[in-house]
């Protein structure tokens, strides 16, 4: 009873198996020469037809596996890929574009400051001409007060 073994992956000890073995025993011991000659050709028949059951060829249903999320993913991928190399291109751009105009925005605030320094300046110095001109007064000259004199005895 070895194929219950197989089956089972454990030799069954008691009750069945243990009473086929003996009743196998038994019958060895009855049989006669023919039955056994009987026994091993069709056990050498059954083995003769399960070999060639096995080794023939056989026509199985092939599985088909869809393959079609790769080739999805595959240009999934691609457009982002494509698309990041896009916007980073973009996005460079921008950034040259908005450093150019912040550094032209700062060349015009500096040349406005440099304006405005100077006509600071030029401001600082009117105001101290004119204030110089409104404190200064004129040294008179040595025959002025004489002259006066003259003239107010004309009158």
């Amino acid at each position: 009873m070895k194929w219950i073994e197989g089956m089972t992956g454990k030799a069954n000890e008691g009750g069945v198996a243990a009473e086929l073995r003996e009743g196998a025993a038994q019958d060895s011991a009855i049989q006669d020469p023919a039955v056994e000659e009987a026994l091993r050709n069709f056990r050498m028949s059954v083995h003769a037809w399960s070999d060639a059951a096995y080794s023939r060829p056989r026509t199985t249903a092939q599985i088909v596996r869809h393959r079609s999320w790769r080739l999805a993913v595959g240009w999934a991928l691609a457009a982002l890929l494509m698309a990041g190399g896009f916007s980073g291109g973009v996005f460079e751009r921008h950034l040259r574009i908005e450093r150019e105009r912040i550094a032209v925005a700062a060349r015009l605030a500096e040349r406005q400051k440099a304006l405005l320094a100077e006509q600071s300046k030029q401001d600082d110095e009117d105001l101290l001409a004119k204030v110089d001109s409104d404190v200064s007064r004129e040294v008179p000259s040595a025959m002025e007060p004489l002259a006066q004199l003259m003239n107010d005895g004309a009158k």
